[in-house]
C-alpha cells in the first residue's frame, strides 16, 4: 500500500474513487441504453423526468431503494442476499486492476514539517505483475453469483438460468483465453503497463532477424490480432450474459431467469456487476487491441506531456495522467456503445446455437489463431540467415 502514511492514505482514496467511478457509470449507461434502443426503434425513450430524461435516473435509484424487501418463502435466505454481493465483487476487483492512465509522478515536497516523496501512484486501484491473469481469475467468479441466485432462490426459473449461466461460463472462457494467447505472445508481457507502453509508437516488428517500421500506421494489437479481436470481444458477450447470449435470464422461457425472485437494491446490484462486467471487457479490449491510453502520434505520454512544460513536473504529470484518461474512457466508452447497439440489433440465439458456436467454431478457431501466431512470430523473429 505505501511506504508512509502519505502514501498509504493516497492509495486508499484511489481505491474508493475507482470503485466510485464504475459505480457512479452504471446509471449513465442505463440511461444511455434506454435512449441508444429508442432511437433504434424510432421512438424517444426516458425524455420526461429532467433534461432529456436524466432524472429518470435518480428516480429507478429511489424506486431501488424503496422498495418491499422480498425473500422467497422456501428460498435458503444466506445464498439468497449473498448473490447480489458476490455478482458485484469480481467486476470491481477486475476494474481495479487495469491502468486507466499513465502513472503519476510527484516530485518530494515538505508539508508539515518533515520530508515527504518521491512518489509514483499507478492510475488504478492496485498493480498486479501479472495483471491479466488476475483480471480474467477475478472476472470468472462471477459465474458462482448466478449458481447461488438459481439455487437459494429455490425456484425452478431460477435454477434453470443458473444452470446455463455455469455452462455458457464454462463453454467461452476457454475461447476467450485462447484468443488472449496470440496478443500476449505478440507483446510477451502480462503486465498491462508494458502492453499499452508497446503499443504507443508506430508499427514495428522483427521480419526474419531485421526491423521493420510502418510510421502511418500504429502499433496496436488489433492490426497483428483481428481474428483474437473480434473472438475476443464475442466471448465478452457470452460471459457478461448480454444479447444475444442473454440465455441465463431469457424473458420469454424463464421469466428473468436467475434473478426472477430479486427486487430492489439487490437487483440493482445484479445491474451493477453485469455492467461492471462490459466496462471491463471493454477496458481490455482497449488495453490490447487499440493502444490504451495513447494515440499514435498524437496523445502519447510524451506528446501529452510537452503540452504542460511550463507547469511543475507534479502538475505536469497529473495533468498529462488526466488527459490520457480522458482518451482511455474515449474509447471504452466506444466498446460500450457497441455492446447497447448489438443488444437492440440481433436477436437472441437458440440454447443448441449458443453451444455450437463456443465449442465447434469459436474454441477451434481461437486454437488455429494461437498455434499460427506462435509459428509466425517463431519464423519472423529468427534470424536464419545466421548474420
Amino acid at each position: 500500500m505505501g511506504s508512509d502514511i502519505f502514501e498509504v492514505s493516497v492509495n486508499f482514496l484511489k481505491m474508493i474513487v475507482i470503485f466510485l467511478m464504475m459505480v457512479q457509470l452504471v446509471p449513465l449507461l442505463v440511461w444511455v441504453e434506454r435512449r441508444g434502443s429508442a432511437f433504434i426503434q424510432n421512438r424517444l425513450g426516458p425524455n420526461r423526468v429532467g433534461p432529456l430524461g436524466l432524472m429518470q435516473l435518480l428516480a429507478d435509484a429511489v424506486k431501488f431503494l424503496t422498495k418491499e424487501e422480498f425473500v422467497p418463502a422456501k428460498g435458503y435466505r444466506f445464498l439468497f442476499y449473498t448473490a447480489p454481493v458476490i455478482a458485484l465483487i469480481p467486476a470491481a476487483l477486475a476494474f481495479g486492476a487495469i491502468p486507466l492512465s499513465a502513472p503519476i509522478r510527484v516530485e518530494a515536497f515538505e508539508w508539515l514539517g518533515r520530508n515527504w516523496g518521491p512518489y509514483t501512484f499507478a492510475f488504478q486501484s492496485y498493480e498486479i505483475g501479472i495483471g491479466i491473469v488476475f483480471v480474467l481469475g477475478a472476472s470468472s467468479l462471477a459465474a458462482y453469483a448466478l449458481l447461488l441466485a438459481g439455487y437459494g432462490s429455490n425456484n425452478k426459473y431460477s435454477l434453470f438460468g443458473a444452470l446455463r449461466a455455469s455452462a455458457q461460463t464454462i463453454s467461452y472462457e476457454l475461447a476467450l483465453g485462447l484468443s488472449l494467447v496470440g496478443v500476449l505472445l505478440l507483446f510477451n508481457s502480462f503486465q498491462f503497463s508494458e502492453i499499452v507502453a508497446q503499443q504507443a509508437g508506430p508499427m514495428s516488428f522483427q521480419f526474419l532477424g531485421k526491423q521493420v517500421t510502418v510510421p502511418f500506421l500504429p502499433n496496436w494489437g488489433f492490426f497483428y490480432q483481428p481474428l483474437g479481436a473480434v473472438l475476443l470481444f464475442t466471448a465478452f458477450f457470452a460471459e457478461s450474459n448480454r444479447l444475444p447470449f442473454d440465455l441465463p435470464e431469457a424473458e420469454g422461457e424463464l421469466v428473468a431467469g436467475y434473478h426472477t425472485e430479486y427486487g430492489g437494491f439487490k437487483m440493482n446490484m445484479f445491474y451493477i456487476g453485469e455492467y461492471g462486467h462490459m466496462m471491463v471487457a471493454s477496458a481490455l479490449m482497449t488495453t490490447f487491441y487499440f493502444g490504451g491510453y495513447t494515440i499514435y502520434p498524437w496523445l502519447t505520454q510524451e506528446s501529452v506531456s510537452s503540452w504542460f512544460s511550463q507547469f511543475t513536473p507534479t502538475q505536469a504529470s497529473l495533468l498529462t495522467a488526466l488527459v490520457l484518461h480522458l482518451v482511455f474512457m474515449a474509447k471504452v466508452l466506444l466498446f460500450l456503445w457497441i455492446f447497447v447497439w448489438v443488444r437492440w440489433t440481433l436477436p437472441r440465439f437458440r440454447y443448441d446455437q449458443l453451444m455450437d458456436l463456443g465449442w465447434k467454431t469459436m474454441l477451434p478457431w481461437a486454437l488455429g489463431n494461437t498455434i499460427v501466431t506462435a509459428i509466425v512470430i517463431l519464423i519472423m523473429r529468427t534470424n536464419w540467415s545466421g548474420q
